[in-house]
């Protein structure tokens, strides 16, 4: 039986209230046919009325007629919408092909031929000897050949093997006509045609965007390899005028050993001149004393009488005489004093180089800097930074309890006898860590209580006995900046400035720090992390956690290294499994 052709214009398909095609039409007893929301729209705004007319020629109804689907006009808007679908999707695919590549024949055996054409029923290419079939047997009469093109198969449902020829907005895939009818049927859809040449119209503003971007990151590239060089360079002049300085100080140091080496020298010369003559006179002396002791001893062997008389008068008296050649000796002379004052020397020149080159190696570290790196976006890349916190006991108020482990603290009306110390607060209910936090870090605190907990950031040289709020209070100077959390809102302190502050209120925050790009962020941390406050700032000293807590109220520090790392290594084993 031949089948039937009607030419339909689409126009007598339209709703007269929303003036597109038809979708789910009904028919009013007047015989008008309407969207079956449209109409119900439309009939809703006159429900008030109890008089229910047709839009398009005005006829009343009372009551409010029951609508049912036109199944007819159903089936010939489905038809049309196919027909009209698979030719957009034919034209589409013919202006595709043109700029494809060669297409070899799949009825060819062997060597593949090139094909010619390609038949969207069969799902197949043919070349010129192949393709007669198709224009020749009446088998072939309904198959929709095009250009030939390739992959065919992949442009095919595999669900209900037709052509992929809707696009749908709402999942962003290519869809065939029966998809739309059935998962896709409440979705936003349109023809590939129409989607293809508006997509095609936008290919000049994304290559030009992605003109633009490749040229801002060439550029980027360009100051990158500039700032990279002239950091070398930077480094390099460093460490010249490094040796430099220290070249000039070795010679400084060398010209006091000598000075010294000098002094040394000197000091020895003038006491030895000293004993010089002493002992010159010593030795003549005793010269002397030998030679009269050896004219005694040949007096005393002479027989003469009148010659042993007069030698005896002449050396006799010299030897009764009293004696007045008289050394004292200094035993005790020696430089030990002084070689323990060039160790002591020593001593203090090194603690001094030591604490200068660290100063410039903290002041390095915090200052100089090539790149900025961005700032974690997913909660395992947060974990990264996690850092080892303690509370110091040293530091915290009368009134706040510590846990054994110094990581929880609680706050209530007893009174703690911690022993008197410099660092404790004695004023403000706060307590800081025990350990700096490194350059770049990330803690998670757990929070409970109605009154204010306090998560702060602080210099460690902040007042500890200040009575006042701009002295020792977290936030209220320019040494310290503090997140407040209350049970329904926060509060953000910087220099005694208060932001009111939105966003989830949780119970579990986490705080990311980055020293280098002066940057402090406070999240809440649930299921996903949200993000409820970030400063920028320049941090200019090592810096310590802080927490202040109203009474009542507790904090505990929840995220250490280890167990950071074993929630990456977990949040790693799911991604890969």
């Amino acid at each position: 039986m031949a089948e039937a052709s009607i030419s339909v214009d689409p126009g007598h398909l339209n709703c007269s209230i929303c003036l597109n095609l038809l979708k789910n039409p009904v028919t009013t007893p007047c015989g008008h046919s309407f969207c079956m929301v449209c109409i119900n729209g439309f009939w809703d705004t006159e429900a008030q009325k109890k008089v229910y007319s047709c839009p398009q020629c005005r006829e009343t109804f009372a009551p409010r007629p029951d609508l049912r689907k036109n199944n007819v006009l159903t089936e010939i808007i489905d038809l049309l919408q196919e027909n009209e679908q698979q030719t957009s999707f034919a034209q589409a695919l013919n202006i595709i092909s043109l700029e494809a590549q060669d297409v070899e024949c799949d009825s060819c055996i062997g060597v593949k031929v090139k094909a010619v054409k390609s038949c969207l029923t069969c799902l197949a290419s043919y070349c010129d000897t192949h393709v007669h079939a198709h224009h020749e047997s009446p088998a072939f009469k309904n198959h929709r050949l095009i250009t030939a093109l390739s992959n065919l198969q992949e442009k095919t449902c595999a669900q209900h093997n037709k052509l992929l020829e809707i696009f749908c907005h709402k999942d962003q895939r290519v869809i065939c006509y029966q998809c739309s009818m059935e998962k896709h049927r409440d979705h936003d859809t349109a023809p590939v045609q129409d989607v293809w040449m508006e997509k095609k119209k936008s290919i000049g503003d994304l290559q030009q965007k992605y003109q633009d971007r490749l040229e801002k990151r060439e550029k980027t590239l360009l100051e990158l390899n500039d700032v990279i060089e002239a950091y070398k360079l930077s480094a390099q002049e460093a460490v010249e005028e490094s040796e430099r300085i220290f070249t000039e100080l070795l010679l400084s140091i060398e010209k006091r050993r000598s000075k010294v080496t000098e002094l040394i020298r000197a000091q020895e010369k003038t006491e030895l001149a000293q004993t010089a003559k002493v002992r010159e006179q010593l030795e003549q002396e005793i010269t002397d004393l030998k030679r009269r002791q050896a004219e005694l001893k040949k007096l005393s062997q002479t027989d003469g009488y009148v010659h042993f008389l007069q030698r005896f008068q002449f050396l006799s008296p010299e030897l009764e005489s009293a004696d007045t050649f008289k050394v004292a000796f200094n035993h005790e002379l020696s430089f030990e004093n002084f070689k323990k004052s060039i160790i002591q020397l020593k001593k203090e020149v090194d603690d001094f180089c030591k604490e200068k080159v660290e100063e410039v190696s903290e002041n390095a570290m915090i200052f100089d800097q090539i790149i900025i790196i961005p700032e974690p976006e997913t909660r395992e890349e947060f974990l990264k930074y996690s850092c080892e916190l303690s509370l110091d006991p040293n530091t915290a108020h009368y009134y706040l309890g510590l846990s054994n482990d110094n990581t929880h603290i609680t706050c209530g009306n007893k009174h703690y006898d911690y022993p008197d110390h410099l660092e404790r607060f004695t004023n403000w209910q706060q307590v800081l860590s025990m350990q700096s936090l490194p350059l770049r870090s990330y803690w998670e605190v757990e929070v409970d209580g109605h009154n204010g907990v306090s998560i702060a950031v602080s210099y460690k040289g902040i007042n500890r006995k200040g009575a006042t709020e701009k002295e020792s209070r977290f936030g209220h100077n320019a040494q310290s900046w503090r997140l407040v959390r209350y049970p329904k809102k926060y509060f953000f302190w910087q220099n005694d400035a208060k932001t009111d502050v939105s966003g989830p209120v949780s119970k579990r925050i986490g705080v990311y720090l980055d020293q280098k790009a002066g940057t402090l962020s406070f999240y809440s941390v649930s299921n996903k992390m949200t993000l409820i406050h970030k400063v920028t700032t320049e941090f200019t000293q090592p810096l310590y956690a802080g927490f202040g807590i109203g009474t009542g109220s507790s904090a505990k520090i929840c995220l250490q290294v280890s167990a950071a790392t074993t929630a990456a290594a977990a949040v790693e084993s799911l991604k890969k499994k």
